[in-house]
């Protein structure tokens, strides 16, 4: 694509650079900010830098969270003893917008994938299993992928927890 603008040619490259978001969805919706009165397009920019730079991972089960400790672990109202082993954020906002789980949450940051490089000293493993001999964990499901790297992470952590 050809731009009359470097200014409007970086911004494209930029949001193109966003998962799923090609050039063209790119050029949509830069050209859709640049409809937009100056303030709203600050106010923008200025929540997401903010997200970005004071947004914490919780201390005990590393989803996102405003303080050290995220609104889910805080909650006593629910089940603390129910452990749900999740690969990454977004599979905690999956589960809880179903409102059907009333537990807590380990995010591990991903799965076991010797492939890809990754090894469980790139995940959060060993917190998990310092979380479950420290806390009175009752039951513990996993919520990884239905692929070969899942049960291998499942497997990994069975085989620790047994030691």
């Amino acid at each position: 694509m050809a731009f009359s603008s470097q200014l409007l040619e970086s911004a494209v490259n930029e949001f193109a650079k966003l998962p799923g978001i090609g050039k063209k969805t790119a050029l949509r919706l830069v050209l859709h900010l640049l409809k937009q009165d100056e303030n709203v397009v600050g106010q923008f920019s200025e929540v997401v830098a903010k997200m970005r730079s004071e947004i914490k991972f919780c201390q005990r089960c590393f989803n996102v969270a405003d303080g050290d400790i995220c609104s889910i672990c805080s909650n006593s109202l629910r089940r603390q003893e129910m452990l749900c082993v999740v690969e990454s954020i977004r599979d905690v906002i999956a589960i809880e917008s179903t409102q059907q789980f009333n537990g807590t949450y380990h995010v591990l940051g991903g799965i076991i994938s010797p492939l890809d490089g990754i090894g469980p000293d790139q995940l959060n493993i060993e917190s998990l299993i310092h979380r479950i001999g420290k806390e009175k964990t009752e039951e513990l499901i996993f919520a990884l992928s239905p692929n070969i790297q899942g049960d291998t992470t499942i497997f990994y952590i069975s085989n620790y927890c047994k030691k």
